[in-house]
């Protein structure tokens, strides 16, 4: 059995969730302290993957990477890249439909914290990102959890958008989900079946791990 489309999966899921991560976490943070009237627009801005259709996000965000648009051309003349049917295009579109499920448990966390033990550690001398990184992360750590392995497990289920950006491309951009639509089409089903159970397993695992992770640190808590 071939499990290229998992590596590549996996390996798409990975670097999306370290991008993702790095963007989120300043962003996050001032969302959970902001009182700009701004907030809201831009809270909703960021949950619109989770209601959109991903053929709609992903008919977008293809029209924006397409050699035609304006920022896919000037990608191409000046750079040489082209993203559409690419993994590093596949990247990019992972990470617009990703955002929400980094930032809004992020968010959370952040707004769960006492608002005391962060103005004690400005009074002590440390910068917001000192207290982000050793006093806010450390205490919220099942959001923090929370928001890296499910930011991880979307990203390996993706399929619409990835499918619409990427296509269907051989050891570059032929992720699981889509090997799977690939095997239906030809009527292989029994890979097909595999290939569904792994990622049923997987899903099923990385929730489960989740679930006991913020269970037992609720209990830690509670002692």
């Amino acid at each position: 059995m071939d499990m290229t489309p998992f590596v590549i999966s996996f390996k798409l899921a990975g670097i999306t969730t370290i991008i993702l991560f790095i963007i989120a976490l300043p962003f996050s943070w001032w969302l959970s302290q902001t009182n700009s009237k701004s907030k809201p627009f831009l809270e909703a801005m960021t949950a619109l993957p989770i209601v959109l259709p991903p053929s709609v996000l992903g008919f977008y965000i293809l029209m924006i990477l397409s050699p035609n648009s304006f920022f896919g051309n000037f990608l191409q003349e000046h750079f040489g890249v082209e993203l559409l049917f690419s993994f590093t295009g596949l990247v990019v579109a992972s990470s617009f439909y990703s955002l929400p499920f980094m930032v809004q448990p992020l968010q959370n966390g952040f707004e769960s914290l006492n608002r005391h033990m962060l103005e004690a550690s400005y009074l002590s001398g440390k910068s917001k990102l000192q207290t982000i990184w050793y006093v806010a992360l450390p205490n919220m750590k099942p959001a923090l959890s929370t928001a890296l392995i499910i930011t991880f497990a979307h990203t390996v289920g993706e399929f619409g958008v990835v499918l619409m950006v990427g296509g269907s491309i051989p050891n570059e951009t032929k992720v699981a989900s889509v090997a799977i639509y690939d095997m239906v089409e030809v009527m292989d089903y029994t890979k097909a079946y595999i290939y569904s159970g792994i990622m049923v397993g997987m899903s099923f695992f990385v929730l489960l791990l989740v679930y006991i992770f913020n269970h037992s640190q609720k209990k830690v808590g509670i002692l």
